[in-house]
């Protein structure tokens, strides 16, 4: 995937015109195809380097198949259940999303359902409509001192507990990322779940959908419940079993509900919609004219950067490339994939455990984007498809390789202004060292043999390992370019390892035939860095 070669966008459902707008002034060809059929999706995807959608477009691996110049996806929204982010994954597409364009949106409205449990506003709403006067019959609660159950503490949970904070609510919750230092900061107390459930009046769910949240409230933990707790799901359909929901509406251990989610939208079972205690609504968390514009604006703009090479955001399956963009990250990354081809080449071997060591302050935080570039530099030159920073870990893991990282703030005096990138092939001699001079990736050491002066590793690269006293292979190799050519671009030899030396040419173009160099050297390879 070549990043910043966007050309065309297909938009395939409708959204604000600020969406199109946005990404013409950016220089990019949009199509706007609302409501395209499977097969019609499939034949106008072919020659589109960009896809945004909403919920209702199914990015499924057929489609990313289909999609020969793909390289993202774009969801103008939060949740990616529609998009198939492992195929993407596997492919090199980026997957990003808008987190925050709908957040304001979901929390009112899970802030609505609340306030609709707990005086029961629909229903008493439907009545008049058939001519009643039922006061009685909607006999409310208030919600002062009342406890709210927020799991999820993200943008949206923490919304919606300020917000129900304001209705003298007692807030507690649980966020297995968020610290309780930090949940305190915006009023609420983080319990484990096993005490979460005996104490609530309401439980608001506000996590993604994952094996983890799937059935989060089922039989076992409604029975944990305060009989007739009220819940409440604008999040994803399947965080609430809808099996056990009912049960417990049934019997009485759930006093009420509030959908705007299900398992399957449109629902086909209607026995959880049809029961007097639930109150639903089609999946109107983000159907706010705001919400809408301020998706689709965000969605456009990060593309539009993504094209014009200013940077990455909303990024879901390739955090790495986030930090690809950054001028002072670039070198780093050329660097590590660079490495890793040097120790697949020198190693003879792509299977494996690797040790990505960076050495150096500066380096402290970088091992999440040089990780997938030292894979990539693995996977390079073999029968996979394009390796991305997107797809690297994931093709390195299917390749039977596995790639490891550790920092150490120590490095060499002579480095530890910029820092250094050590890579070791697990079990084997084989190790590359580089670094970063001004923007040119180096290498410092290979098999534990130093460059005094370190050799670049930047297009067409020929590295060989001789005698040291042996000199004829430079005179060969020069007699090589001369016959085609070629011209020798730098020339940098290491130390002397048991009477061993390691020399990196740099080339003004490949040599085609090496058949002369071989027998004056004890192995020699060739690289495109």
């Amino acid at each position: 995937m070549a990043l910043g070669k966007l050309q065309k966008v297909l938009i395939s459902e409708s959204l604000d015109p600020c969406c199109r707008e946005i990404l013409q002034a950016g220089g990019l060809l949009v199509q706007e195809k609302p409501g395209l059929s499977k097969e019609e999706l499939l034949r106008e995807i072919r020659d589109c380097d960009g896809l945004i959608v909403r919920s209702a477009t199914k990015v499924t691996a057929e489609v990313l198949e289909a999609a020969e110049k793909l390289q993202v996806v774009g969801r103008a929204g939060t949740g990616v259940d529609n998009v198939d982010v492992e195929a993407a994954t596997r492919k090199g597409v980026l997957v990003m999303n808008t987190p925050t364009g709908n957040s304001l949106s979901a929390a009112e409205l899970t802030c609505g359902m609340i306030l609709c449990l707990a005086r029961q506003i629909p229903q008493a709403a439907a009545s008049m409509k058939e001519g009643k006067w039922d006061r009685k019959k909607y006999m409310g609660m208030e919600l002062n001192g009342k406890t709210l159950a927020v799991l999820g503490l993200g943008r949206i949970g923490r919304e919606v507990a300020t917000r129900m904070q304001a209705f003298g609510m007692k807030t507690i919750g649980y966020d297995p990322i968020i610290t309780p230092d930090v949940s305190a900061t915006f009023g609420v107390e983080q319990l484990p779940l096993e005490q979460i459930w005996p104490r609530c009046d309401f439980i608001t769910v506000h996590t993604p959908l994952l094996p983890s949240t799937t059935g989060l409230l089922n039989d076992s933990t409604f029975a944990k419940c305060r009989r007739g707790v009220q819940v409440v799901n604008c999040a994803r359909g399947g965080i609430v079993d809808e099996g056990a929901l009912l049960r417990a509406l049934q019997s009485g251990q759930c006093g009420g509900a509030a959908l705007d989610v299900f398992t399957q939208e449109p629902p086909k079972d209607r026995d959880l919609v049809n029961h007097p205690n639930v109150i639903s609504c089609p999946h109107l968390g983000a159907s706010t004219r705001e919400a809408q514009s301020r998706c689709g604006k965000e969605i456009a703009m990060q593309i539009v950067d993504m094209a014009m090479g200013k940077g990455l955001t909303g990024v879901v399956n390739g955090q790495a490339l986030s930090k690809a963009f950054a001028p002072q990250t670039k070198p780093w990354i050329t660097l590590a994939r660079a490495l890793g081809t040097v120790l697949c080449t020198a190693g003879k071997q792509v299977q494996g455990s690797v040790q990505v060591c960076t050495l150096g302050a500066p380096l402290k935080e970088a091992g999440s984007y040089l990780t997938p570039a030292v894979a990539a530099g693995m996977l390079a030159g073999g029968t996979q498809k394009e390796v991305t920073l997107v797809n690297a870990t994931l093709l390195a893991q299917e390749a039977g390789l596995k790639v490891t990282t550790t920092h150490s703030d120590l490095a060499p005096e002579l480095d530890s202004s910029t820092g250094l990138v050590q890579v070791s092939l697990q079990g084997t001699p084989h190790q590359v060292m580089g670094t970063v001079q001004g923007s040119t990736p180096v290498l410092r050491q290979i098999n534990g043999a130093t460059f005094k002066q370190p050799a670049p590793l930047s297009g067409p690269v020929l590295i060989y390992r001789a005698k040291a006293s042996d000199t004829s292979a430079l005179a060969t190799l020069t007699g090589l370019l001369s016959k085609v050519g070629g011209q020798l671009l730098s020339y940098h030899s290491s130390s002397t390892v048991a009477g061993e030396q390691w020399s990196v040419a740099g080339l003004s173009a490949p040599l085609s035939n090496l058949g002369e160099l071989k027998p004056r050297v004890m192995e020699v390879f060739q690289l495109h860095l």
